[in-house]
């Protein structure tokens, strides 16, 4: 059993069939066998909103976000907690460091403090993992 950081990225292709890569299948299947995700505390927010956002736009019906949601419910995802004085230090320094935005720089700082590797498919996340020396799932 292994562990890495999970970023919204990565979930959202799960959820949208049409965006799935081999490389989010594999993830999925890790999480699948029992591997664990730990994702930054933005990432529920993150993932509902797409939700909330492709349902009015009839892009997915509740039916398809309630069985997404039992598939998410069967895998050993946690949700890091997040005190303000971590979002206005170590986050907003890794944000300035790499150029990212404070959500990304979370996923970034989590993976980075836990020492734990990080799956995106965000491109601009991914080269500053790297340029951090975290490494990437």
């Amino acid at each position: 059993m292994s562990r890495l950081v999970l970023d919204a990225s990565v979930t959202l292709c799960w959820l949208f069939e049409d965006q799935a890569t081999p490389f989010t299948e594999t993830v999925l299947d890790r999480l699948s066998g029992g591997d664990e995700a730990v994702a930054a505390a933005i990432w529920p927010v993150e993932i509902a909103n797409a939700m909330a956002v492709a349902e009015r736009r009839k892009l997915l019906k509740a039916a398809h976000i309630a069985a997404f949601l039992e598939q998410l419910r069967q895998l050993a995802i946690g949700v890091d907690p997040l005190p303000p004085q971590r979002v206005f230090g170590a986050v907003l320094e890794t944000a300035r460091r790499y150029g990212l935005s404070a959500y990304d720089a979370e996923y970034l700082e989590l993976a980075a403090r836990e020492a734990l590797p990080l799956a995106t498919i965000d491109r601009q996340l991914r080269d500053a993992a790297i340029a951090a020396g975290v490494r990437l799932a």
